[in-house]
């Protein structure tokens, strides 16, 4: 029976293996998406809330991280977030796990009162959680990225009504 439950600092070592393991041969990762998550949990963009693992008869088998953003216009400053990263052990994906860790941070950012979440993912993955493109919504990512890849989701009905702009990061995504 799979458990979602938010990280304990006991899962470190945990959520380390996983993510250098989920991202080792993966072409469009620098492999460490490790290191960024021990950034940003020291950043004053975690939100302990919204670092959820996945466990399996009390093993954890998958981390899921969303962090706040800022969504930057002329007219003013949105807040959301950004998932970054998700990830499964090699040995359990396939399972749901990410969709359950994806759903469930989903949910928890909704309770907290978020309106939406950005990333930069696989474009076959994330629209089956409703991801939609941003460019769709006027908002734009302060790196070159291929625009399949650039997805925000609403989390409520009009939550991205009159919101555009540039994606605003923590810096610690980019040190």
């Amino acid at each position: 029976m799979i458990d979602i439950r938010p990280e304990k600092p006991a899962d470190s070592l945990a959520v380390k293996t996983i993510l250098q393991r989920a991202f080792a041969n993966n072409e469009h990762s620098d492999q460490t998406e490790d290191l960024l998550v021990e950034r940003l949990r020291k950043s004053p963009a975690y939100i302990p809330e919204l670092a959820l693992v996945a466990t399996l008869e009390k093993k954890v088998v998958g981390h899921i991280l969303l962090t706040k953003i800022d969504i930057v216009s002329n007219d003013g400053s949105t807040p959301s977030l950004a998932l970054a990263p998700v990830s499964v052990h090699p040995d359990y994906q396939n399972r749901g796990f990410g969709g359950s860790l994806i759903k469930a941070a989903h949910q928890q950012a909704r309770q907290l009162g978020y309106g939406s979440i950005v990333l930069l993912g696989h474009a076959d993955y994330y629209p089956r959680f409703g991801y939609k493109l941003c460019r769709d919504y006027g908002i734009e990512l302060p790196f070159q990225a291929p625009a399949e890849n650039c997805m925000v989701v609403e989390l409520h009905k009009g939550a991205l009504t009159g919101v555009n702009g540039m994606v605003k990061y923590a810096p610690a995504f980019f040190e």
